[in-house]
């Protein structure tokens, strides 16, 4: 067993290392990687072959969280891992987005990476070590790479930036996010901030690439320990030089003029589909079997090219913008009326129909992952449906696109939330349209509707996606504001940022090229910034501030904070006197312990369900004061007078003595039975018993000459003034 390991100082006193040799040994390459006890292991598996006709690099990466990584049972009745996680997603996309590049244009092989979360101490993050755990893989197989690369995080905390910082630590972080590179150039940026300027963006990528450098050296080293410097050999294309020089010739001209035609997104495609049918057109049905992949292929480069040219040569983009032109938007709220906000944001021929919904405690999202759990108040979800392209295929479940683009709209909107709101808050954009930049089309929705809904939201946020056609490693470049689908495709670089009018509050960057300078990233996150204060002047001038008011039919809620020792008592034997307090008021309750103290929030779509609610719970919480009149129910008949249950939960005894000024032989002379209602008066509580002594003579009048008569005898049932406390 040759067992090879490198260790990465991250300068902390912390370290990583990445073990290979020991275990996997059947995969194409495998390895460990471990900081403190947190551990990965990663394997890589490719086909020796391409399937025919595959032109595209058919990569799957998959992350995985064992519960025994940190000593916890699966929920659920199986007792055992289940589908992804959103957060395992999440860490497949960050991990894809940042390899898929980087394999050779032609290689064509399926290709499986999968990462495993094995040990966890709860301390230190794992998805800042997939990255690297995957890219090592790769650095101890044959298959063709051109890495390495890695990932890290980068928080900044109290002003200094801390790599791959711990979850303690991220609860104090203003910039968190995830940067992925090679040696030599970002791959990859994706995180949150608490509107943060550009500059301070800049340089946290900056510290994530000095350690990403430090990361990828290491694993140099290890390929050449390794001994796999050389890859396999491999020839998953077909290529006919004469025919791709023939399409360019005949074809080149017609797209190019195409993409200076400034025709909309539909009109477009025909157009091009229009061109390479007529070439075909000039094949023998035999000949084209056989040539017809290659044709496709060569003219996919041949719409590259035109688009790119037209935009370099005459900045003139598919749709006939200047590149820092904004395409028209409108927009429309409270569109629907049966959500508690909505809002229609159309950009261009993207739109989305975002809606808002109010809830309460019982709506909380409840989160059992591997090493997060816990509830989350503020949910967003992003649908993607297929004829918001026009394309004719069935609707599946959600995916991952689905759970990324609702993720980065999460991030940019959830630290404008407005603190400790009462509302449990679900905000779903639905695509009806799309050409390029949906998810940022949902944060300027999301905005619009949650102030629709009457949120209190700190600041709006807009959102805009960017976009960079490049050449001769960026020496000639255009940077292009709100990119069209087509230009995300066939461009170099896709950046969204989002924020309000003071700062950033989300990213997301793919970049596809090498050579990419900080000087263009600088320049890309200042025609950002326009755009985005651009979408966002749009944004306040269709809805200036929230509304002032919920939705009449929206919940109202209101919360009391009681003693701890009272959650018991409202709750009751069984949930019976909550239960009960709901069924009669209609209105929801919840209960729970935060700090040592007791929690009650109380909705519903009326005040007066929640005032009827509210008036039952102050009477049980209450404390009695003697002096003060009540409306109670006998509960029980005694020989010596009656039990009165006078607030919730509470009864005393009124003895016969103080019912009435006459004497009275039994209770019932005075016509009182069980179940009555009746007025008293809480004359007195025993310091000892806590007993409470009620009477309903205090409050009559005394007849006129009575006589007081000599108390009678005190009996085994406390005597005058007794009583009982339950």
């Amino acid at each position: 067993m040759n067992v090879i390991n490198k260790t990465i100082d991250l300068g902390d006193g912390r370290t990583i290392t990445i073990e290979t040799g020991k275990l996997a040994k059947q995969a194409d390459g495998s390895v460990t990687v471990r900081m403190g006890n947190t551990m990965l292991l990663a394997t890589v598996c490719a086909a020796k072959d391409a399937v025919p006709g595959t032109d595209f690099m058919p990569l799957q990466v998959d992350y995985k969280e064992k519960f025994s990584a940190f000593g916890r049972f699966p929920g659920g009745f199986t007792r055992r891992e289940g589908k992804a996680s959103d957060y395992e997603i999440l860490t497949c996309r960050i991990v894809d987005r940042v390899l898929r590049p980087l394999f050779p244009d032609n290689y064509h092989a399926e290709v499986f990476v999968n990462i495993i979360l094995f040990s966890a101490d709860g301390e230190d993050v794992p998805d800042a070590l997939a990255g690297l755990a995957a890219s090592s893989a790769l650095a101890v197989s044959d298959i063709p790479f051109n890495g390495p690369i890695s990932e890290v995080r980068v928080a900044r905390i109290d002003g200094a930036f801390v790599i791959n910082p711990t979850y303690a630590q991220l609860e104090k972080a203003d910039i968190d996010i995830m940067v992925g590179a090679t040696v030599d150039n970002i791959m990859m940026v994706e995180g949150e901030m608490s509107e943060v300027q550009e500059a301070d963006m800049l340089e946290a990528i900056k510290v994530a690439h000095e350690a990403i450098k430090t990361h990828c050296r290491v694993q140099m080293e290890l390929t050449e320990a390794c001994g796999k410097t050389v890859k396999r050999e491999y020839c998953h294309e077909e290529n006919d030089e004469d025919l791709r020089r023939d399409v360019h010739d005949k074809c080149y001209g017609k797209a190019y003029a195409i993409a200076v035609s400034g025709t909309d997104k539909h009109a477009r495609a025909e157009a091009f589909e229009t061109v390479v049918t007529e070439y075909k057109a000039t094949f023998a049905e035999e000949e084209l079997e056989a040539k017809g992949p290659m044709i496709d292929r060569y003219y996919h480069d041949v719409e590259k090219e035109a688009m790119r040219r037209a935009i370099l040569d005459e900045g003139k983009r598919l749709d006939g913008r200047k590149t820092t032109d904004i395409r028209p938007i409108w927009i429309e709220t409270d569109y629907v009326p049966g959500p508690h906000g909505a809002a229609v944001f159309t950009r261009g021929e993207t739109q989305s129909l975002t809606t808002v919904t109010l809830g309460t405690k019982s709506d909380e999202k409840i989160v059992d992952d591997v090493l997060v759990h816990g509830k989350e108040r503020f949910l967003l979800h992003y649908n993607f449906p297929p004829f918001s392209t026009g394309e004719a295929r069935p609707q599946r479940g959600v995916g991952r696109r689905e759970v990324g683009h609702g993720n980065l709209a999460h991030r940019a909107l959830k630290r404008m939330m407005p603190e400790n709101y009462p509302y449990v808050v679900r905000v779903i954009s639905d695509i009806l349209e799309s050409n390029g930049s949906s998810s940022m089309a949902t944060v300027c929705a999301g905005t619009l509707a949650l102030m629709d809904a009457g949120v209190q939201i700190k600041k709006p946020v807009s959102g805009i996606a960017m976009g960079l056609i490049s050449e001769n490693r960026g020496t000639n470049y255009a940077i292009l504001s709100d990119i069209l689908g087509d230009e995300d495709h066939l461009g170099d670089m896709d950046f969204k940022v989002t924020g309000t009018i003071d700062g950033i509050t989300a990213t997301q960057m793919d970049i596809k090229v090498d050579g990419l300078s900080y000087e263009i990233l600088e320049r890309a996150l200042a025609q950002a910034r326009e755009g985005r204060l651009h979408i966002l002047n749009k944004i306040t001038e269709a809805l200036p501030a929230p509304r002032a008011e919920l939705k009449p039919h929206a919940p109202r809620i209101e919360t009391i904070t009681i003693g701890k020792e009272f959650i018991g008592a409202i709750i009751g034997p069984g949930g019976k006197i909550v239960q009960g307090i709901q069924e009669k008021t209609g209105a929801t309750i919840s209960i729970d312990e935060v700090d040592g103290v007791g929690i009650v929030e109380v909705s519903a779509t009326n005040k007066q369900a929640i005032d009827a609610a509210m008036r039952s719970i102050r009477l049980i919480v209450a404390v009695p004061e003697p002096g003060e009149i009540y409306e109670g129910k006998i509960s029980s008949i005694m020989p010596y007078g009656a039990f009165v249950e006078f607030m919730p939960g509470k009864d005393g005894l009124l003895h016969i003595s103080e019912i009435d000024w006459k004497r009275l032989e039994t209770v019932e002379e005075a016509g009182l039975h069980e179940g009555d209602n009746i007025t008293v008066k809480l004359m007195d509580i025993d310091p000892k018993t806590g007993k409470f002594k009620l009477s309903r003579k205090a409050l009559l009048p005394k007849p006129e000459g009575f006589q007081e008569e000599r108390p009678r005898q005190s009996q085994n049932h406390g005597g005058n003034g007794g009583g009982r406390r339950r």
